[in-house]
C-alpha cells in the first residue's frame, strides 16, 4: 500500500536536491546534485534505501504558535504537479514508511516503545480510514445560522491531487528529517499491518498532544455526531467525577498528562514542541481593545473594545463549544472549538477548554489542556507507556470499545 503525500503547495519553481540516482517518467536520468523545476515532472528513485530529496524552506506548524521552515529529507518518489495557484510538491512512499517518519515527526522517536507502537496504529487507522469512509472525508464545513453567529468546523480536507498533506492540519510528516530511531522501526515492524477497529471497521483515530485531564467528545469539535469511541474519559487510571467544568480548569487535578517530567518530556516530545511546557495549565491576557482588534481581524467583525466574554456551550472536557463575544458596538457567537482558538489568538489558543476573568481592567483567560482533546491524548498515553502499560491498554483506555487487528 503507497500513500501520497502534499510536502509544498503555490510554488512559482522548486529547487530540490538529489541523493542517489533518479530517472524520469521518459528516462532521463538525473543524477545526485541541485535541480531547479519550474514544470510538472516525476522522479523514480533508482534505491529505494539509499536514494533522498531534499527540500529548503518548507513550512511546518502552519497558522499555529510554533510555525517555521525547516529543511527536510524524504525518501521515495518525488512528483511536481501544475496547478491554477502553482507548483505542487508530492512524496510518493509506502504506508509503512509514512507512519515510520510520522510517529518520529509528531513525536520524538526516543518515546517510550509501546506508544510508539500505539501511535503506529492510531496513524495507520487515520489515514486510511477516509478511503473506506469518502462520505466522511469531506472538504471545510460550516454553518452560518444568523448574521450574529459563525459556527465553522473543519472536516478533513479533500485533496484532490494527493492523499494527505505533511502538516498537522493531516498528521505531521517530515520524511526522514527527523533521525529514525531503532525503536520507531520496531514499532512499525511490530503492528505492521495493524488498524483501530471499532464492530470491524476501521476508526477514525483522532488524537491531541494534552487533554487536559478529560478527553473530549467528536461532536464538540467537529459534526453533531456520536462516535462511541471518540467520547469523553478521565485521562487516569480509575474514576475521576468533575460535574463544574469551571473548577475543573481553575484546578490542577491528577492525570496521565499532568506531568512535569522533563526527562520524560524531552523522550516524547520533538524539539519545537519542547518550547511549549505548560500544556496543562496555560493563560492567556488581553486588554479590552486589543481583544477587539484581534477578534476584528480574525472573524471580520467590528465589534469594539470588548466589554464581556461568555461560554454558551461546552463539552465534558471544559472546551467551549459556543462563545459569546460582546463589545462595544455589537456582539457575535463563535463556533465551534477550532474557530474560537482561531479569533482569540494570532495563531491558535492552546485550546478551547478555558475560563475568563477580569482583572485590573484586562481579560484574563485560564486554560486546560493543547490541542482538541479527541481521542488518544499524546503526553497522557506517553507517561501510560513509561508506566508498563502496553500499546493494547493504551488505545483500550482512550478508545473505548474498540479493538486491535489487520
Amino acid at each position: 500500500m503507497n500513500v501520497s503525500v502534499g510536502l509544498i503547495e503555490g510554488q512559482s519553481a522548486v529547487e530540490v536536491e538529489l541523493t542517489g540516482k533518479y530517472v524520469d517518467g521518459c528516462g532521463k536520468p538525473y543524477t545526485p546534485g541541485r535541480y531547479r523545476f519550474s514544470s510538472e515532472v516525476t522522479l523514480t528513485p533508482s534505491d529505494l534505501a539509499s536514494c533522498a530529496f531534499a527540500l529548503d524552506e518548507v513550512t511546518i506548524g502552519i497558522g499555529f504558535h510554533w510555525e517555521r521552515k525547516e529543511h527536510q529529507v524524504f525518501r521515495g518518489g518525488f512528483r511536481i504537479v501544475k496547478r491554477k495557484a502553482g507548483l505542487t510538491v508530492i512524496n510518493d512512499v509506502s504506508l509503512e514508511e509514512y507512519v515510520t517518519s510520522v510517529i518520529s515527526s509528531e513525536m520524538s522517536a526516543s518515546c517510550p516503545l509501546d506508544l510508539l507502537k500505539a501511535h503506529a496504529v492510531i496513524s495507520r487507522s487515520w489515514l486510511w480510514f477516509p478511503k473506506e469512509n469518502p462520505s466522511r472525508s469531506g472538504i471545510r464545513e460550516s454553518a452560518c445560522l444568523n448574521s450574529h453567529e459563525i459556527v465553522r468546523w473543519y472536516g478533513r480536507e479533500a485533496h484532490s491531487d494527493f492523499d494527505v498533506c505533511a502538516d498537522d492540519h493531516c498528521q505531521r510528516y517530515q520524511g526522514i528529517t527527523k533521525a529514525f530511531s531503532s525503536a520507531a522501526a520496531e514499532a512499525v515492524r511490530a503492528t505492521s499491518g495493524e488498524f483501530l477497529r471499532h464492530r470491524g471497521a476501521i476508526c477514525d483515530a483522532r488524537f491531541s498532544k494534552s487533554c487536559g485531564g478529560i478527553t473530549e467528545r467528536y461532536a464538540t469539535a467537529w459534526e453533531d455526531d456520536d462516535i462511541p469511541y471518540l467520547e469523553s474519559i478521565y485521562d487516569g487510571p480509575g474514576q475521576f467525577c468533575s460535574d463544574n467544568s469551571e473548577a475543573w480548569i481553575r484546578s490542577d487535578p491528577p492525570a496521565y498528562c499532568n506531568t512535569d517530567d522533563a526527562e520524560l518530556l524531552s523522550r516524547v516530545l520533538p524539539g519545537f514542541d519542547q518550547e511549549t511546557r505548560d500544556f496543562y495549565r496555560w493563560r492567556a491576557t488581553y486588554t479590552p481593545e486589543e481583544l477587539g482588534d484581534l477578534v476584528g481581524s480574525r472573524l471580520t467583525v467590528d465589534l469594539g473594545p470588548i466589554r464581556d466574554v461568555q461560554a454558551l456551550a461546552r463539552g465534558p472536557s471544559g472546551r467551549i463549544s459556543r462563545l459569546k463575544i460582546t463589545g462595544e458596538r455589537d456582539y457575535v457567537i463563535v463556533g465551534k472549538e477550532l474557530e474560537i482558538r482561531r479569533a482569540l489568538s494570532r495563531s491558535h489558543l492552546y485550546s478551547s477548554a478555558f475560563v475568563v476573568d477580569k482583572e485590573s481592567g484586562r481579560f484574563v483567560l485560564r486554560g486546560a489542556g493543547w490541542g482538541h482533546g479527541v481521542g488518544l491524548c499524546q503526553i497522557g498515553a506517553a507517561v501510560m507507556a513509561n508506566n508498563g502499560k502496553t500499546y493494547k491498554e493504551i488505545l483500550n483506555h482512550y478508545y473505548r470499545g474498540t479493538t486491535v487487528g489487520l
